[in-house]
């Protein structure tokens, strides 16, 4: 919208307070921080959000693949053939053998569950997932029949156990003898500490070589399962088609869409419910900015019937305070954004404080799932939060323009 340059000067005048309008000027200056408060909050949901996701799909689908094709009774038998065609499927980036199992484990008395985790040492020493998040030791010790394990933190933290503690693992599915069966027992030594930042892994996993996975678990050359990954995580339903024909009667193949179905439609329904909610409150907060400016137009009739008599027109009146109640708008927008981003960047200090402070603990990450407060903020996204903002800016100034585009100035100057 394109003012001329009395509009201009006339809508600097009427943002700045004159005499008699502290009240007007005090809602103003309200509005503003309502808008600013609410577009701060909403970028700061959101990129939490979105953080919360993108860690979860990451971490997850990092160590579970885009897909796994899983043998029937935890027994893949002749996979090497199938481990070919996987590999040969377009859009398939890689596809390794994998045994996992829940087994339990002791260390100086102590016994928690565990899933064991048998994969070949070169896609361990290459899993994104795994790379950098090692604590203590080298997961480079880790080599076939060297009986070297790598162990979760918080199984570390739980056990007691350290880089060298040799810990029992205990398979109850052991050998049969004349009095029954006997849990196959085999001690390995800690040889890393991992951290993946998901609290459920980092309490559970033992990773270890496949060839010592299969000796635990009495497998021979079986396998598990084969994990998947795809060049597009979102479009893994086609690119797999191709291997349902090769697989049937022998194995069962799934996607991440359907291991964790649950859990990312709860997250896309909790964000979209979040960002209904908090576009109610910068809906709310422009409310303020429509009561300013009926009280700015109500304190300002004489004037406006003044600029009537001297030419300005209808129109000229409406661009005025529209500008006006934008420009609040903006100056409110504007400072949320830098608020939202300077919140985010501070984001775990702040949790910090707040727990320091209130003596609770905000961020469990035995209920959170993972161990920090994650955030992605998507500049797309901040853009769309700042255009609904405008929006209802403006939408709420055109009545209190209308009103004083309506103002009669014959009636007004009558007894003047």
């Amino acid at each position: 919208m394109l003012l001329s340059r009395y509009e201009w000067v006339i809508a600097k005048r009427y943002l700045l307070p004159g005499k008699g309008e502290g009240f007007i000027f005090l809602v103003a200056s309200i509005s503003l921080v309502a808008v600013m408060l609410g577009v701060a909050a909403l970028i700061v949901v959101m990129s939490v959000m979105n953080g919360f996701r993108a860690d979860l799909f990451d971490k997850i689908v990092g160590l579970n693949g885009h897909a796994v094709i899983q043998g029937y009774g935890g027994r893949l038998p002749d996979w090497r053939d199938l481990l070919e065609d996987a590999r040969n499927t377009e859009g398939v980036v890689s596809a390794s053998p994998l045994i996992e199992q829940p087994l339990l484990t002791t260390f100086n008395g102590r016994v928690e569950a565990i899933l064991v985790r048998g994969m070949l040492v070169p896609d361990i020493l290459e899993n994104d997932t795994l790379d950098g998040k090692t604590v203590a030791g080298d997961l480079g010790r880790l080599e076939p029949g060297a009986g070297r394990v790598g162990i979760g933190s918080r199984l570390a933290v739980t056990l007691g156990a350290q880089v060298g503690s040799r810990i029992t693992v205990i398979n109850p599915q052991g050998r049969s003898t004349p009095f029954g069966t006997v849990p196959r027992e085999i001690s390995y030594e800690v040889a890393a500490i991992f951290e993946v930042g998901v609290y459920d892994y980092d309490k559970a996993f033992v990773i270890m070589p496949m060839e010592d996975a299969q000796t635990l678990m009495l497998l021979g050359d079986q396998i598990g399962m084969i994990e998947i990954k795809t060049n597009d995580a979102d479009n893994v339903s086609e690119i797999i088609a191709p291997l349902y024909p090769k697989i049937d009667g022998r194995a069962q193949m799934v996607d991440w869409k359907s291991m964790n179905a649950s859990l990312f439609e709860t997250l896309q329904v909790e964000r979209v419910v979040m960002f209904v909610i908090l576009s109610i409150i910068i809906l709310v907060a422009v409310f303020n900015i429509l009561s300013s400016l009926i009280m700015l137009v109500r304190a300002k009739t004489r004037d406006i019937a003044i600029l009537r008599t001297m030419g300005a027109s209808r129109a000229s009146l409406t661009r005025i305070f529209v500008t006006v109640g934008t420009s609040i708008g903006a100056l409110g927008i504007a400072a949320g954004i830098l608020l939202g981003l300077i919140a985010i960047y501070f984001r775990q200090n702040v949790i910090n404080f707040v727990q320091t402070i209130t003596g609770q603990n905000l961020w469990d990450p035995s209920i959170r799932f993972l161990t920090e407060l994650p955030a992605r903020t998507d500049p797309m996204e901040v853009f769309g939060i700042a255009m609904l903002a405008f929006l209802f800016s403006f939408l709420a100034t055109l009545y209190p323009a209308y009103k004083a585009a309506s103002t009669d100035p014959v009636q007004v100057l009558r007894y003047e």
